[in-house]
Protein backbone atom coordinates (compact mmCIF):
# COMPACT_ATOMS: atom_id res chain seq x y z
CA UNK A 1 0.00 0.00 0.00
CA UNK A 2 1.39 3.47 -1.04
CA UNK A 3 2.17 5.83 1.93
CA UNK A 4 -0.52 8.28 2.28
CA UNK A 5 2.00 11.12 3.49
CA UNK A 6 3.92 10.32 0.66
CA UNK A 7 0.94 10.74 -2.18
CA UNK A 8 0.12 14.11 -0.19
CA UNK A 9 3.46 15.87 -0.51
CA UNK A 10 3.65 14.58 -3.95
CA UNK A 11 0.31 16.39 -5.17
CA UNK A 12 1.94 19.77 -3.72
CA UNK A 13 2.72 22.42 -5.67
CA UNK A 14 4.91 25.35 -5.95
CA UNK A 15 2.86 28.60 -4.75
CA UNK A 16 5.25 31.21 -4.68
CA UNK A 17 8.97 31.91 -5.66
CA UNK A 18 11.61 32.29 -2.69
CA UNK A 19 15.06 34.20 -3.05
CA UNK A 20 17.22 33.06 0.12
CA UNK A 21 19.47 35.91 1.71
CA UNK A 22 21.50 34.83 4.58
CA UNK A 23 24.75 35.17 5.99
CA UNK A 24 25.75 31.27 6.09
CA UNK A 25 29.36 31.42 7.73
CA UNK A 26 27.89 32.96 10.63
CA UNK A 27 24.90 31.46 13.10
CA UNK A 28 24.55 27.88 12.10
CA UNK A 29 20.57 29.10 12.29
CA UNK A 30 20.11 30.03 8.90
CA UNK A 31 21.18 26.10 8.01
CA UNK A 32 18.10 24.87 9.29
CA UNK A 33 16.27 27.50 7.18
CA UNK A 34 17.82 26.24 3.94
CA UNK A 35 17.29 22.46 4.44
CA UNK A 36 13.87 23.26 5.43
CA UNK A 37 13.28 25.91 2.58
CA UNK A 38 14.72 23.72 -0.23
CA UNK A 39 12.72 20.24 1.39
CA UNK A 40 9.36 22.38 1.20
CA UNK A 41 7.21 21.52 -1.96
CA UNK A 42 5.18 24.46 -1.74
CA UNK A 43 7.47 26.99 -2.80
CA UNK A 44 10.12 27.64 -5.16
CA UNK A 45 13.75 28.41 -4.50
CA UNK A 46 15.08 30.42 -7.35
CA UNK A 47 18.36 31.37 -6.13
CA UNK A 48 19.99 30.87 -2.75
CA UNK A 49 22.20 34.12 -1.74
CA UNK A 50 25.49 34.47 0.33
CA UNK A 51 25.96 37.77 2.09
CA UNK A 52 28.08 39.07 4.74
CA UNK A 53 28.08 39.57 8.34
CA UNK A 54 29.49 42.75 11.00
CA UNK A 55 32.47 43.47 10.74
CA UNK A 56 34.58 41.27 12.81
CA UNK A 57 31.88 38.81 14.04
CA UNK A 58 32.83 36.40 15.78
CA UNK A 59 31.37 33.45 13.80
CA UNK A 60 33.28 34.81 10.70
CA UNK A 61 35.97 37.17 11.10
CA UNK A 62 37.75 37.35 8.02
CA UNK A 63 37.06 39.86 4.95
CA UNK A 64 35.53 37.03 2.86
CA UNK A 65 32.32 36.47 4.17
CA UNK A 66 30.22 36.46 1.88
CA UNK A 67 32.30 34.07 -0.33
CA UNK A 68 32.51 31.72 2.39
CA UNK A 69 28.77 31.96 2.75
CA UNK A 70 28.21 30.90 -0.83
CA UNK A 71 30.91 28.00 0.05
CA UNK A 72 28.83 26.79 2.98
CA UNK A 73 25.86 26.74 0.97
CA UNK A 74 26.58 25.11 -1.78
CA UNK A 75 28.40 22.39 0.54
CA UNK A 76 24.61 22.06 2.77
CA UNK A 77 23.38 21.71 -1.12
CA UNK A 78 25.73 18.55 -1.92
CA UNK A 79 24.81 16.95 1.45
CA UNK A 80 21.03 17.24 0.75
CA UNK A 81 21.91 15.56 -2.61
CA UNK A 82 20.54 19.02 -4.25
CA UNK A 83 24.10 20.01 -5.73
CA UNK A 84 23.64 22.27 -8.58
CA UNK A 85 19.69 22.31 -8.47
CA UNK A 86 19.35 25.61 -7.39
CA UNK A 87 21.65 28.70 -8.07
CA UNK A 88 24.14 30.30 -5.66
CA UNK A 89 24.71 33.85 -5.62
CA UNK A 90 27.24 35.38 -4.09
CA UNK A 91 26.69 39.14 -2.58
CA UNK A 92 28.69 42.00 -1.20
CA UNK A 93 31.48 41.06 1.22
CA UNK A 94 31.36 45.07 2.85
CA UNK A 95 27.71 47.23 3.60
CA UNK A 96 27.00 49.93 2.02
CA UNK A 97 29.08 52.75 2.23
CA UNK A 98 26.06 55.16 1.93
CA UNK A 99 22.23 55.48 1.31
CA UNK A 100 22.95 56.21 -2.50
CA UNK A 101 25.53 53.96 -3.86
CA UNK A 102 24.89 50.18 -4.38
CA UNK A 103 27.46 47.84 -3.93
CA UNK A 104 27.55 45.74 -6.78
CA UNK A 105 27.55 41.74 -6.59
CA UNK A 106 26.43 38.92 -8.38
CA UNK A 107 23.22 38.55 -5.79
CA UNK A 108 22.11 42.07 -6.79
CA UNK A 109 21.75 41.07 -10.69
CA UNK A 110 20.50 37.94 -9.25
CA UNK A 111 17.63 39.83 -7.46
CA UNK A 112 17.24 42.37 -10.51
CA UNK A 113 16.78 39.49 -12.92
CA UNK A 114 14.04 37.21 -10.55
CA UNK A 115 12.15 40.54 -9.69
CA UNK A 116 11.74 41.60 -13.54
CA UNK A 117 10.71 38.03 -14.25
CA UNK A 118 7.06 37.94 -15.47
CA UNK A 119 5.19 34.83 -13.48
CA UNK A 120 2.53 34.20 -11.55
CA UNK A 121 4.10 33.20 -8.26
CA UNK A 122 4.14 35.76 -5.81
CA UNK A 123 8.06 36.67 -5.14
CA UNK A 124 9.07 36.40 -1.39
CA UNK A 125 12.77 37.96 -0.42
CA UNK A 126 13.79 36.09 2.84
CA UNK A 127 16.24 37.55 4.66
CA UNK A 128 17.73 36.44 7.63
CA UNK A 129 20.50 38.92 7.78
CA UNK A 130 21.40 42.18 6.74
CA UNK A 131 19.87 43.94 3.79
CA UNK A 132 23.22 45.02 1.63
CA UNK A 133 21.93 43.36 -1.61
CA UNK A 134 18.20 43.83 -1.78
CA UNK A 135 19.02 47.61 -0.71
CA UNK A 136 21.78 48.12 -3.45
CA UNK A 137 19.18 45.63 -6.36
CA UNK A 138 16.27 48.61 -4.96
CA UNK A 139 18.57 51.56 -5.72
CA UNK A 140 19.51 50.33 -9.14
CA UNK A 141 15.85 49.78 -9.86
CA UNK A 142 13.20 50.85 -7.69
CA UNK A 143 10.39 49.62 -9.43
CA UNK A 144 11.03 45.95 -8.30
CA UNK A 145 9.85 47.12 -4.96
CA UNK A 146 6.17 46.37 -6.09
CA UNK A 147 7.40 42.85 -7.39
CA UNK A 148 8.73 40.94 -4.14
CA UNK A 149 7.45 40.93 -0.73
CA UNK A 150 10.18 41.37 1.93
CA UNK A 151 10.47 38.40 4.96
CA UNK A 152 12.76 40.08 7.23
CA UNK A 153 14.22 38.36 10.25
CA UNK A 154 15.25 41.51 12.07
CA UNK A 155 15.14 44.71 13.90
CA UNK A 156 14.80 45.46 17.07
CA UNK A 157 11.38 45.11 19.25
CA UNK A 158 8.61 47.74 18.79
CA UNK A 159 8.19 49.44 22.46
CA UNK A 160 4.51 49.24 22.14
CA UNK A 161 4.77 45.16 21.66
CA UNK A 162 7.36 44.09 23.69
CA UNK A 163 9.84 44.58 25.93
CA UNK A 164 13.88 43.69 25.01
CA UNK A 165 15.83 41.03 26.72
CA UNK A 166 18.15 42.08 29.55
CA UNK A 167 21.43 43.12 27.92
CA UNK A 168 20.38 43.15 24.46
CA UNK A 169 22.32 45.85 22.44
CA UNK A 170 19.94 49.29 21.40
CA UNK A 171 20.69 48.00 17.58
CA UNK A 172 19.30 44.41 16.78
CA UNK A 173 21.77 41.73 15.08
CA UNK A 174 20.81 41.76 11.81
CA UNK A 175 20.22 45.47 11.65
CA UNK A 176 23.37 46.57 12.79
CA UNK A 177 25.08 44.31 9.72
CA UNK A 178 24.59 47.02 7.39
CA UNK A 179 22.56 50.21 9.20
CA UNK A 180 22.29 52.06 6.11
CA UNK A 181 20.98 49.50 4.08
CA UNK A 182 18.05 49.18 6.87
CA UNK A 183 17.35 52.66 6.46
CA UNK A 184 17.59 52.77 2.76
CA UNK A 185 14.93 49.79 2.54
CA UNK A 186 12.56 51.60 5.35
CA UNK A 187 12.43 54.92 4.34
CA UNK A 188 13.48 55.14 0.76
CA UNK A 189 11.60 52.21 -0.96
CA UNK A 190 8.12 51.21 -1.56
CA UNK A 191 9.08 47.40 -0.71
CA UNK A 192 6.44 45.35 1.66
CA UNK A 193 8.05 44.45 4.93
CA UNK A 194 7.22 41.55 6.88
CA UNK A 195 9.25 42.01 9.76
CA UNK A 196 10.03 39.27 12.29
CA UNK A 197 11.86 41.29 15.09
CA UNK A 198 13.80 40.29 17.86
CA UNK A 199 11.74 39.55 20.20
CA UNK A 200 9.57 37.12 17.40
CA UNK A 201 13.04 34.90 16.30
CA UNK A 202 14.22 34.52 19.87
CA UNK A 203 10.84 32.51 20.86
CA UNK A 204 12.22 29.38 18.03
CA UNK A 205 13.82 27.55 20.34
CA UNK A 206 14.50 24.12 20.19
CA UNK A 207 16.33 22.08 23.17
CA UNK A 208 19.52 19.86 22.74
CA UNK A 209 17.81 16.76 22.88
CA UNK A 210 15.13 17.75 20.56
CA UNK A 211 18.05 18.09 18.28
CA UNK A 212 20.01 14.70 19.50
CA UNK A 213 16.89 12.85 19.03
CA UNK A 214 14.87 14.58 16.02
CA UNK A 215 17.86 16.01 13.56
CA UNK A 216 21.02 13.84 14.49
CA UNK A 217 19.12 10.35 13.58
CA UNK A 218 18.32 12.20 10.28
CA UNK A 219 21.00 10.58 8.06
CA UNK A 220 24.07 12.72 7.25
CA UNK A 221 21.69 15.77 6.91
CA UNK A 222 20.93 15.65 9.97
CA UNK A 223 24.52 14.66 11.43
CA UNK A 224 25.36 17.77 9.43
CA UNK A 225 23.13 19.71 11.25
CA UNK A 226 23.71 19.12 14.95
CA UNK A 227 27.32 19.44 13.98
CA UNK A 228 27.40 22.66 12.32
CA UNK A 229 25.17 24.28 16.29
CA UNK A 230 27.76 22.43 18.34
CA UNK A 231 30.38 23.93 16.40
CA UNK A 232 28.79 27.03 17.37
CA UNK A 233 28.78 26.31 21.11
CA UNK A 234 31.87 25.64 21.16
CA UNK A 235 33.36 28.47 19.91
CA UNK A 236 31.21 30.28 21.85
CA UNK A 237 31.99 28.13 25.19
CA UNK A 238 35.78 29.26 24.08
CA UNK A 239 34.61 33.14 24.41
CA UNK A 240 32.95 32.85 27.78
CA UNK A 241 29.42 32.95 26.62
CA UNK A 242 28.28 29.50 27.90
CA UNK A 243 24.88 28.55 25.88
CA UNK A 244 22.65 26.62 27.57
CA UNK A 245 20.86 23.81 27.04
CA UNK A 246 18.47 25.44 23.73
CA UNK A 247 19.36 27.09 20.72
CA UNK A 248 17.59 29.61 18.51
CA UNK A 249 16.81 28.58 15.26
CA UNK A 250 15.88 32.17 14.57
CA UNK A 251 15.96 32.01 10.88
CA UNK A 252 13.21 29.59 10.44
CA UNK A 253 10.26 31.60 10.65
CA UNK A 254 11.13 32.92 7.51
CA UNK A 255 9.68 28.57 6.15
CA UNK A 256 6.77 29.49 8.43
CA UNK A 257 5.79 32.78 6.58
CA UNK A 258 6.64 31.56 3.21
CA UNK A 259 6.05 27.21 2.75
CA UNK A 260 3.81 27.16 5.69
CA UNK A 261 0.90 29.12 4.58
CA UNK A 262 -2.97 27.93 5.01
CA UNK A 263 -4.50 25.90 2.68
CA UNK A 264 -7.56 28.07 1.28
CA UNK A 265 -6.79 32.03 1.08
CA UNK A 266 -3.11 31.18 2.09
CA UNK A 267 -1.47 33.22 4.34
CA UNK A 268 0.30 32.84 7.80
CA UNK A 269 -3.04 32.34 9.43
CA UNK A 270 -1.58 30.12 12.26
CA UNK A 271 0.55 33.02 13.29
CA UNK A 272 -0.07 36.44 14.46
CA UNK A 273 0.87 39.66 13.05
CA UNK A 274 -0.17 43.26 13.31
CA UNK A 275 -0.38 45.52 10.01
CA UNK A 276 1.24 49.34 10.77
CA UNK A 277 2.58 52.15 8.58
CA UNK A 278 6.47 51.06 8.40
CA UNK A 279 8.38 53.14 10.84
CA UNK A 280 11.23 55.61 9.57
CA UNK A 281 14.44 54.66 10.88
CA UNK A 282 16.04 57.61 12.06
CA UNK A 283 20.03 58.96 12.58
CA UNK A 284 19.77 56.34 15.54
CA UNK A 285 18.59 53.59 13.91
CA UNK A 286 15.47 53.60 16.40
CA UNK A 287 11.56 53.55 14.78
CA UNK A 288 10.93 57.22 14.48
CA UNK A 289 7.46 58.00 13.56
CA UNK A 290 6.20 56.98 10.13
CA UNK A 291 8.44 56.30 6.73
CA UNK A 292 8.54 58.82 4.11
CA UNK A 293 7.12 55.83 2.00
CA UNK A 294 4.70 54.81 4.83
CA UNK A 295 3.32 51.75 3.27
CA UNK A 296 1.33 48.73 5.80
CA UNK A 297 3.91 47.05 7.02
CA UNK A 298 3.30 43.82 8.96
CA UNK A 299 5.21 43.10 12.33
CA UNK A 300 4.68 39.61 13.90
CA UNK A 301 3.52 39.53 17.49
CA UNK A 302 3.28 35.01 17.90
CA UNK A 303 4.65 32.35 15.67
CA UNK A 304 3.01 28.87 15.14
CA UNK A 305 6.38 27.15 16.62
CA UNK A 306 4.71 23.96 16.90
CA UNK A 307 3.52 23.64 13.14
CA UNK A 308 7.00 25.49 12.04
CA UNK A 309 9.20 22.64 14.34
CA UNK A 310 7.38 19.69 13.49
CA UNK A 311 7.00 20.13 9.94
CA UNK A 312 11.10 20.27 9.91
CA UNK A 313 11.43 17.46 11.68
CA UNK A 314 8.90 15.57 9.65
CA UNK A 315 10.53 16.59 6.35
CA UNK A 316 13.91 15.38 7.37
CA UNK A 317 12.87 12.02 8.40
CA UNK A 318 11.38 11.59 5.35
CA UNK A 319 14.14 12.76 2.99
CA UNK A 320 16.09 10.60 5.37
CA UNK A 321 14.42 7.86 4.72
CA UNK A 322 13.86 8.14 0.79
CA UNK A 323 17.95 8.57 0.36
CA UNK A 324 18.74 5.27 2.70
Amino acid sequence: MTNPSLVLTAQVEPRARVLIDNDFSGDPDDLYQLVHHLLAPSVSVVGVLGSHLSVGDVFDPSERQAENAVRIAEETLEVLGMSGAVPVYQGSNAALVDGRTPQPAPAVDAILAEARKESDLPLYFCAGAGLTDLASALMIDPTIAERMTLVWIGGAEHADLATPPAGATDVEYNHNIDREAVRYVFNETAIPIWQFPRDMYRQALVSHAELETRVAPCGPVGEYLVRSIATAINRMTEHGRPMGETYALGDSPLVLATALQSAFQPDTSSSDFLVRPTPAIDEHDSYAGVSPNARPMRVYTRLDTRLMFEDFYARLAQHASRTR
